[in-house]
């Protein structure tokens, strides 16, 4: 089972120091579990979700840079193998219930053809936390395939249909459930007595020592606008009530023993103005790339094989989480195209160190078009740019730092190692060329005249109405490889591309 949080800040959570929201069921995972101390998602949650599902770089996928927003066509490509699929192939039955948020506009994309039997949900984000759920005014609620008006808070809502399938599961088969919270995502709101339960909270964060997150508590407190912070709390200490309940029916359905619980956050805590979180002592938060932005609270309870209170300091990332699901569970994955994960099980499982061999990369435009937060992780080195690509200009910021003895990011080093920084600032370089020129990009809003549906439920375009294989595009296929070269450093014309020859383009692996 995995419960994914949506913008849970580091420091918001009883078992990381926070005194004021409550958050039992969550410590309760954390006492009862392992903690995956430097568990990193990407910036942003489109990503985040589609490395968790596949195994795979987001980079090469298509979804890094923005999320996918409901005017666009976007989504992962139907060759890419989902988690899911492997576990149904193993005998489980599956679901969803919660946010998708990997695409929407034909039905390839969606969750039950990614492998989930039972979806109950929502396509998009931000459909609000009471009725009636809707994204662009266009209503977003269904259960496999048909819309529904179930009435209450959105958050309680998700754990009663999670509790209800487990026990109508089919108790001879195991179980794979997948429940992505919108909670605590903006528009922030929450039921009246847990309003009235923070409505007193203060706002006393430290600064966030960023630059987009700062400003804009800046201009916050300049237009006299009301601190996020508590109703915010208010939607922690519901999502903590609901992950509660959930847990609750394992423990009356004997199930809590054998089975595997993952709860993680999509991104760091949105501490912007709006978003109310907080990630101190972190630096930065949600869409950029410090530490703030893609370290999260993350654990993982398995009473018959991990023991209790335990920690893992090994890195691990949403693109861990299917070859180590899969290892633990004895599952054979089923995907043709490599992992860019690996299996950090015997890590959790048996306090085994496991140093990556390959650096991890983070990157995300949102929220300003053009201005790209990037990251490189290399053992202890850490490279944070900021790139702010102008009409015909393009300024990098580079901070550099040695996570070891600075954690908290509070010393930059890039004077002090130009060589180290040059180097990490390349494979950053050479990362980034594998993007698929038609990827996501960061859009606040959709092109002019465009209009939402009134129902998403019955949006996505049929599979028995699209053609049997993906669309060429328009070069000639005598041409691609050429101009894919020439697109050089702009992006891929052909997908899961690697150039190799030089920076800028070159052959494909």
């Amino acid at each position: 089972m995995i419960f994914l949080a949506d913008d849970l800040g580091w420091a918001d959570v009883g078992f990381h120091g926070e005194q004021t929201i409550e958050t039992p069921s969550i410590d309760r995972l954390a006492r009862e579990g392992v903690e995956l101390h430097r568990f990193y998602s990407t910036p942003i949650c489109s990503p985040t979700r589609a490395a968790l599902m596949t195994g795979r770089d987001p980079m090469r996928l298509g979804v890094a840079y923005g999320v996918i927003m409901p005017w666009m066509t976007n989504g992962v490509h139907p060759v890419e193998h989902f988690m899911p699929e492997s576990f149904r192939a193993a005998g489980y039955q599956t679901a969803i219930v919660g946010k998708w948020h990997l695409g929407h506009a034909q039905e390839t994309y969606t969750p039950r053809a990614r492998g989930f039997d039972h979806f109950y949900g929502h396509l998009h984000t931000e459909v609000g936390y009471f009725p009636p759920f809707a994204n662009q005014g266009g209503s977003d609620f269904q259960r496999n395939g048909e819309t529904i008006h179930d009435e209450g808070y959105e958050t309680f809502l998700l754990a009663d249909e999670a509790s209800r399938w487990i026990r109508a599961r089919d108790r001879d088969r195991p179980f794979f459930l997948y429940v992505p919270f919108i909670a605590p995502h903006t528009p922030l709101d929450a039921p009246p007595e847990l309003l009235e339960k923070y409505a007193d909270m203060g706002d006393d964060r430290e600064p966030a020592r960023s630059e987009q997150t700062d400003e804009s508590r800046f201009f916050r407190k300049l237009m006299l606008q009301k601190s996020a912070r508590p109703v915010y709390a208010a939607g922690v200490d519901a999502m903590d009530q609901a992950i509660g309940r959930v847990l609750d029916t394992l423990d009356e359905e004997g199930l809590a023993r054998d089975t595997i619980v993952l709860l993680f956050s999509d991104n760091g805590g949105a501490a912007y103005a709006t978003g109310g979180a907080d990630n101190v002592p972190l630096r930065g938060g949600k869409g950029e790339t410090f530490e703030g932005g893609i370290r999260v609270v993350a654990v993982m309870r398995w009473p018959a094989r991990l023991t209790a209170g335990g920690r893992m300091e090994s890195v691990m990332s949403a693109m861990d989480v299917f070859p180590t699901l899969a290892e633990a569970a004895g599952v054979e994955p089923g995907n043709a195209l490599p992992f860019d994960g690996r299996s950090l099980w015997p890590a959790i499982a048996e306090g085994r160190d496991r140093p990556r061999e390959q650096p991890l990369f983070f990157a995300s435009e949102t929220p300003i078009r053009g201005v790209f937060n990037l990251s490189a992780l290399d053992g202890d080195w850490k490279l944070v740019q900021t790139v702010k690509q102008g009409l015909v200009s393009a300024d990098v910021q580079s901070w550099l730092f040695r996570l070891d003895q600075d954690p908290y990011e509070r010393v930059n080093l890039a004077a002090a190692e130009p060589e180290r920084v040059e180097a990490l600032a390349q494979a950053i370089h050479r990362w980034r060329t594998m993007y698929p020129v038609a990827g996501t990009r960061h859009e606040l809003v959709p092109p002019p005249g465009w209009r939402a549906p009134k129902d998403w439920t019955h949006y996505p375009i049929p599979i028995a109405d699209l053609r049997d294989t993906p669309a060429p595009g328009m070069p000639p296929p005598e041409a691609i490889r050429i101009l894919d070269y020439q697109h050089g450093e702009a992006g891929r014309l052909i997908d899961d591309c690697e150039p190799v020859a030089a920076l800028g383009g070159g052959r494909c692996k």
